[in-house]
This record gives C-alpha cells, sequence and structure tokens, in this order.
C-alpha cells in the first residue's frame, strides 16, 4: 500500500508540476520521507526527479534555449555534487528540519523577487546555477529559486517549461552520481526512486494540455500552497521523531 500511495502522489505531483513547472519534489517529499526515512528520501527523490525532468523536456523538446540551459548547468553541475556531499554528512534530524524550513521560508523569498522586476542574462543564469545547485544538492526542490530565474530572463509557458527541466535535468543527475558514489544510492534507492519518477512522467504528459489555461495568480497560489503544507509536514516528522 505504501508504493500505491506513492504513485497516486507522483502523479498528482507530476502534473502540478508539468503545469507550474515545479513542485514535484516539494509535494512528493513528505510521502518519501515518511515512508522511507530523510536519508532514503533524498536520494530516492533524486532519481524520480531526473525522470520528471526528463519528461518535461520530451513533451516541449523544441521549446529548449540551449543557450540557458549552457549557462546555467556549467556552474550548477558541480555545485549540486558539493552539495550533495554535504548532505550525506548531515544527521537525519537535520535534513527534515533543513528541508521543511527551506520550503517555508521561500515563501516569503518567492513573494519578494516577484516584487523586484528582475531581468536576468547569461551571467547571471551561471550565478544562479552556481547558488540553486549547491541548494539543490541538500535540498530536494529549490524550484522556488530556480522558476523566477527562468521566468527573468524572459523564458514563458513551453519555453520555460522545457528549459527550466533541460538545466535541472544536469544538477540532478550531478546529485545521483555523488549519492552512488558515497554509497547512498543503492539498488534498492535506485528501485524505489524509478517507483515514484513513473508517476511524475506520467503526470507531465497529462499536465501539457492544460498548460495555456492556467492563470498566474492560480500559480502563486498553488505554489505558496505547497510548499507551506510540505514544509510544515516536515517539521512535524523532525519533532516527532
Amino acid at each position: 500500500m505504501g508504493y500505491v500511495f506513492v504513485l497516486i502522489v507522483g502523479l498528482f505531483a507530476g502534473t502540478i508540476a508539468g503545469v507550474v513547472g515545479t513542485g514535484s519534489s516539494i509535494m512528493l517529499m513528505p510521502v518519501l520521507v515518511y515512508q522511507f526515512g530523510p536519508k532514503q528520501a533524498v536520494p530516492i527523490m533524486a532519481v524520480a526527479a531526473v525522470m520528471a525532468n526528463f519528461s518535461r523536456i520530451l513533451a516541449w523538446w523544441r521549446d529548449v534555449d540551449w543557450r540557458a540551459c549552457a549557462a546555467y548547468s556549467v556552474t550548477g553541475i558541480p555545485a549540486a555534487a558539493l552539495g550533495a556531499r554535504t548532505l550525506l554528512a548531515l544527521p537525519s534530524h537535520a535534513v527534515d528540519v533543513a528541508i521543511g524550513v527551506f520550503l517555508i521560508a521561500m515563501v516569503p523569498v518567492r513573494h519578494w523577487l516577484a516584487r523586484h522586476q528582475l531581468k536576468a542574462n547569461l551571467l547571471h543564469m551561471m550565478i544562479g546555477g552556481a547558488v540553486i545547485g549547491y541548494l539543490t544538492g541538500i535540498v530536494a526542490s529549490t524550484g522556488p529559486l530556480s522558476v523566477p530565474l527562468f521566468l527573468f530572463y524572459g523564458l514563458t509557458k513551453g519555453a520555460f517549461l522545457a528549459t527550466e527541466a533541460a538545466s535541472s535535468l544536469g544538477l540532478y543527475l550531478s546529485k545521483s552520481v555523488t549519492f552512488e558514489r558515497f554509497g547512498a544510492l543503492t539498488a534498492d534507492v535506485a528501485f524505489k526512486g524509478l517507483i515514484a519518477g513513473a508517476s511524475l512522467m506520467a503526470g507531465a504528459f497529462i499536465a501539457k494540455r492544460f498548460v495555456l489555461h492556467l492563470k498566474p495568480e492560480a500559480f502563486r497560489l498553488i505554489m505558496d500552497g505547497i510548499m507551506l503544507a510540505a514544509g510544515v509536514a516536515l517539521l512535524w516528522s523532525a519533532m516527532a521523531s
């Protein structure tokens, strides 16, 4: 029944993420922590995120901005590996608390970024890739940070979804390889990641038909609700353990 629950939440999370560009890790992470514990949940989510981002690339292949993707990835990939190595040195309780606090804190940070009409160029993409890449190695999702960066670069709808997914794919691959190298990504963990990832992939293709109809106000409300709920759930898990 645990795997069925993961699949159901993953399908829903993949659909939402396929519409708004992020959120699958935020929604699925508390379920994975509950089912498998925080130390397994993060590498499981890394595998699932690789599959989820790959499916969004397939859905929007023709719209990828490869210049922005390259600028973001050249610094983000090594930074994600460094962040993943940092994560493995942290105790499980600290992982729960760190992810929970991060998700809740991203709500006001996202609103602050939205109020400042910032414009991003390729240099900003490289700097953002380094910072967000390192954080991606530590926490399950940094979508609330990466989404504004790609939007400020000028990408919208399919181009935004495809380019953000292509850029994130490299980071999560780097994170997964680091986990495997240091023994955190075992065959059992990889299998669980494949199960979670399969549901996220299905959701991404379901979502494609809804992308053009989502209003910006709905996007903001969905993301705020998802981050607050997931953050509170993880903090509650940390206090209860």
